[in-house]
């Protein structure tokens, strides 16, 4: 049985932290292409070396300027990626993360026709298989990779709980069981990628460097 410093320490938690950060860039979760879509995006930015506020920003001026699906990001210039990237302060990267946007719209677009789940279907119920798949997303490496993963949970149940090396990190320094299993049990009835991410919080929470990762 969870001890009752370790339910006390998820509470205190989810009453601090709970909140993904999807909800954040306004992305409303659902199991359909255009919220995966954005999912990704904002894990390419968010797995980038600059602050996450920036990021999530950025990610809120792409949708902004209607580039919220496969199609729309591939179809809209250069420029105008780079200029939606510049709106949300995402200036370090824009050039090339302007690219990388626009490649990973065309190889969603022609592997799976702009649609995840077809991605998640290629798969099959191998997880190290998807993330895989996932890093072949130009600007999408295993931290962008984990955070979409993480983020897309409460809706593809399948992968759950994914408490990937980040979240771990911060359920030690909460002293907090390192099994995902055993944390999984201790969040209870919580939405499991605001759970991920609460933790994810206090990983990041102490670092004193300038560009944090999600």
């Amino acid at each position: 049985m969870a001890k009752t410093s370790d339910q006390e320490a998820v509470r205190e938690l989810l009453d601090t932290h709970g909140r993904t950060y999807a909800d954040e860039a306004r992305i409303h979760i659902r199991d359909t292409p255009q919220p995966l879509y954005q999912s990704l995006v904002l894990a390419c930015l968010l797995s980038a070396r600059i602050r996450s506020d920036i990021a999530l920003a950025a990610s809120r001026a792409l949708t902004g300027a209607g580039l919220r699906n496969a199609r729309r990001m591939a179809d809209a210039t250069w420029q105008e990626r780079v200029d939606a990237l510049g709106e949300g302060g995402y200036r370090r990267y824009d050039e090339r993360t302007a690219t990388q946007l626009g490649e990973g719209a065309e190889l969603l677009l022609d592997k799976y026709g702009g649609d995840l789940r077809r991605m998640r279907d290629a798969a099959g119920k191998d997880i190290d298989a998807l993330r895989d798949l996932l890093q072949e997303v130009p600007g999408l490496g295993p931290v962008g990779a984990d955070i979409f993963l993480r983020e897309v949970q409460g809706v593809w149940p399948e992968i759950a709980p994914y408490l990937d090396e980040k979240a771990l990190q911060g359920a030690r320094r909460l002293g907090l069981p390192g099994e995902p299993e055993e944390l999984a049990r201790l969040s209870g009835d919580t939405d499991p990628a605001t759970f991920a991410d609460a933790l994810v919080r206090v990983a990041l929470e102490k670092k004193s460097e300038p560009a944090k990762t999600a």
